[in-house]
């Protein structure tokens, strides 16, 4: 049994189909209308469509004129690209540890690596939950910190009845096809910032500034100007096409992963061994449904995959301690324990499938076998 899949039918092939007879399959209309499509779901004036999440994070971090000597504190349980961000710029990364019943960076722990160097947190809404954003945006405030928000799994997700992507000064959503909206590859930055907005439309395309001055941009030898150093970090209107046959069925494909979500948490919540995900806001949208075992560390942990495993039910770790991964580890110093609930986080968490169209049966058969999996390792 997979752990997830993308939904494909119909409407995204018809979609291509339109834009591949048009002749324009570059960044373009459509591009634009899936753009549109975002930032009223997200509610933004601002979404500007990217080949990835991180390169949605790469120009948010340029945006916000981020480089050496500045530090961005981004949590230590996490995709690595939310680190990254920071690196591709010059920025030193210091890492914050994160609340184990949400998966998110804990309020407390970011306080705590603020230094005068800080200049940003990046907050990031793992798994389809959104982070602890007043405590976070109350932090930030008052330490002048920029917020960027890595909601690359969190389309739809709301905190305290508003969308995620526009509470802080820059969102960067991820269309990869493990996520609930995919275009196969593909990003987007959402932000109600004019500034960050201009500098994302200019560095995505190759840093492109405009018209000259005194010249008219409708003659056919106008070439513009290129004034900073950008990048191309476009998506095609061939990849938006999908994308807009997906934003079509979002509250549905939504609607179906948390009704398998309580399911989950249902039929699991007597079981002492296993954590089930939080949801303090109301919000969550399950882009992942991640538990974790509490006793017997990772070597149980393991096994109970393994066994999940020889049944070909498919499950994966959450995601990673980062300070614990080589690049980080080596350039910091950092020891293995340094962030001990981020390493519980990775060495305790398991990635149960939900994917769309999954059954009670699917379901039923992925819980019985992982009950028999907990009750081998007592």
């Amino acid at each position: 049994m997979q752990l997830t899949a993308p939904s494909f039918d119909d409407d995204e092939i018809d979609e291509l189909r339109r834009c591949l007879s048009s002749g324009w399959v570059t960044q373009g209309p459509l591009t634009a209308k899936f753009e549109g499509l975002v930032a009223a779901r997200h509610q933004v004036p601002h979404a500007l469509a990217t080949t990835s999440c991180t390169a949605a994070l790469h120009l948010a971090t340029l945006a916000l004129g981020l480089g050496p000597g500045d530090e961005v504190v981004v949590p230590a349980f996490t995709w690595v690209t939310s680190a990254h961000c920071a690196e591709y710029v010059g920025a030193t990364v210091r890492f914050a540890d994160v609340d184990p019943a949400t998966f998110n960076i804990d309020p407390a722990a970011l306080e705590a690596a603020i230094t005068p160097a800080t200049r940003a947190v990046v907050a990031v809404h793992l798994f389809g939950l959104s982070a602890d954003m007043d405590r976070i945006l109350a932090i930030a405030k008052a330490r002048s910190l920029a917020v960027i928000e890595d909601a690359a799994c969190a389309i739809g997700t709301t905190y305290r009845g508003r969308p995620v992507g526009a509470l802080g000064d820059v969102g960067c959503l991820s269309f990869h096809p493990r996520k609930v909206v995919t275009t196969g590859e593909g990003g987007m930055v959402t932000t109600a910032r004019e500034d960050i907005a201009s500098a994302v439309k200019s560095l995505r395309n190759h840093g492109a500034t405009g018209p000259a001055p005194g010249q008219d941009p409708t003659r056919p030898y106008a070439m513009g100007t290129f004034d900073r150093l950008g990048f191309n970090l476009r998506l095609s209107d061939i990849q938006a096409a999908v994308g807009i046959a997906q934003m079509r069925k979002l509250d549905a494909l939504l609607k179906e992963r948390r009704a398998r979500a309580l399911r989950y948490s249902t039929v699991l919540k007597h079981i002492e061994e296993l954590a089930l995900p939080a949801d303090p806001w109301s919000g969550h949208t399950y882009q992942s449904y991640v538990v974790r075992v509490l006793r017997g560390g990772s070597a149980r942990r393991n096994a109970i995959m393994d066994e999940l495993a020889a049944h070909d039910i498919q499950t994966r770790p959450g995601t990673h301690a980062v300070h614990r991964l080589g690049y980080y580890a080596q350039k910091y110093g950092l020891e293995p324990t340094r962030f001990p609930n981020a390493a519980l986080c990775e060495d305790t968490s398991v990635t149960l499938p939900l994917f769309p169209g999954m059954t009670d049966e699917d379901q039923d058969r992925v819980v019985r076998i992982l009950k028999q999996a907990i009750q081998a390792s007592r």
